[in-house]
């Protein structure tokens, strides 16, 4: 089976876009951290939006409540991701709306960012090597440094990331594909990046680990406005940390400012004469978060520890497993928010994004498999 799928994937290094004609010809990939599907689709949660310990900005809370609290859940959903409600929901489709019936999950065991953020990019869950959160260079061959390794696309795909642990993840050397992450100044040459390196080293994070999102976001556009890139991935990451601080003012609020940062992305992509209409967009989330309690959903992941009468247990938080993920492009029917059919996981997600180029995507684990692909985010071509 491995020899085959050898072959394979010398073929498609050599012939590149081999399994569909598309008219897709970049692909912007997205993460918003720990982004639970219930804000997404429910949007802010009265469960949790009122309790004043939960709250960052107590003398602004009124406001917080005036902008993001309405009746209806279509209502609250709007005003917390206008764009994924008209945009993305008018022309795309979106998955994971369990109150629908359409339900999105992980693979990986361990429902935390790294094994995560790995299942996306390499379309597997490798539970037996990626077992934690620490810089350890990721065996298995991303998306990015498959592409990367096919003439047409050398030199065209770059990764962003509010978290320092994204070189290890893609192993940058190996792959060959920059990736600017954590606190890193982004090279470039522009008047915008200056501005943004300065401010980089000026605007204090509330994490050591995590920089803000605009940074993150903002290099991104600066890259794809310099050159021609074929493949971008951008991960934010504020919601997750605001939320394990137990923010959920500060964590809804990250979530509308990735929501505009993402549609001010897509406006400018599709006046841009090298992206308009050959540029399709996937948002989605590395894990869910808790949803028992208001202290469960702080937190998220499978950990084994020792309980006090000595016995051995493994942390689980309800419903941490659970993603969502939304498709915009040129070879994507607007199906909208869609209600039951299969599940859709994150080992999907370098499958899909490959196929939107119009190529099969190959894994380079020995034994497990890459995820299929969503065949109806394609089914316009």
């Amino acid at each position: 089976m491995r020899l085959l799928k050898a072959l394979a994937l010398s073929v498609s290094l050599s012939c590149g876009a081999f399994a569909a004609d598309t008219k897709t010809d970049t692909v912007i990939l997205v993460t918003i951290d720990g982004m639970r599907w219930q804000e997404v689709f429910r949007g802010v949660d009265n469960a949790f939006f009122d309790r004043q310990d939960y709250i960052a900005h107590k003398k602004h809370h009124d406001d917080f409540k005036a902008a993001y609290w309405h009746d209806t859940a279509e209502e609250r959903r709007a005003a917390l991701m206008p764009f994924l409600w008209s945009t993305v929901a008018r022309g795309g489709q979106l998955y994971g709306n369990r109150d629908k019936g359409s339900e999105g999950m992980v693979t990986n065991r361990y429902h935390f960012s790294y094994p995560g953020y790995s299942e996306i990019l390499t379309g597997i869950a490798d539970d037996e090597r990626i077992t934690s959160n620490d810089k350890v260079l990721n065996p298995n061959r991303t998306i990015l440094e498959w592409l990367n390794g096919m003439p047409g696309y050398k030199g065209k795909v770059e990764a962003f990331g509010s978290w320092d642990v994204f070189p290890y993840i893609v192993n940058e050397d190996r792959a060959g594909v920059p990736v600017n992450a954590g606190f890193e100044a982004y090279e470039g040459d522009t008047k915008r990046v200056a501005i943004l390196n300065e401010l980089q080293g000026q605007v204090p994070s509330p994490w050591d680990t995590v920089r803000l999102d605009a940074f993150t976001m903002g290099y991104a556009r600066e890259a794809l406005k310099r050159e021609k890139l074929n493949f971008v991935y951008i991960a934010l990451g504020e919601t997750d940390d605001f939320a394990h601080d137990g923010h959920y003012d500060q964590y809804a609020m990250a979530a509308n400012r990735s929501d505009t940062a993402i549609a001010d992305l897509w406006t400018w992509l599709q006046q841009d004469p090298r992206y308009a209409g050959r540029t399709s967009l996937i948002i989605t989330t590395d894990h869910g978060r808790g949803h028992e309690s208001l202290e469960t959903w702080k937190h998220h992941g499978r950990f084994p520890y020792t309980k006090e009468d000595g016995s051995k247990a493994v942390s689980d938080f309800k419903g941490d497993g659970e993603i969502w993920m939304a498709f915009l492009g040129p070879d994507t029917p607007a199906l909208g928010e869609v209600a039951g059919g299969e599940p859709v996981a994150l080992n999907q997600v370098a499958p899909t994004a490959a196929a939107l180029l119009g190529l099969r995507f190959e894994d380079s684990h020995e034994v497990l498999e890459a995820g299929m692909v969503i065949k109806a985010v394609l089914q316009n071509r």
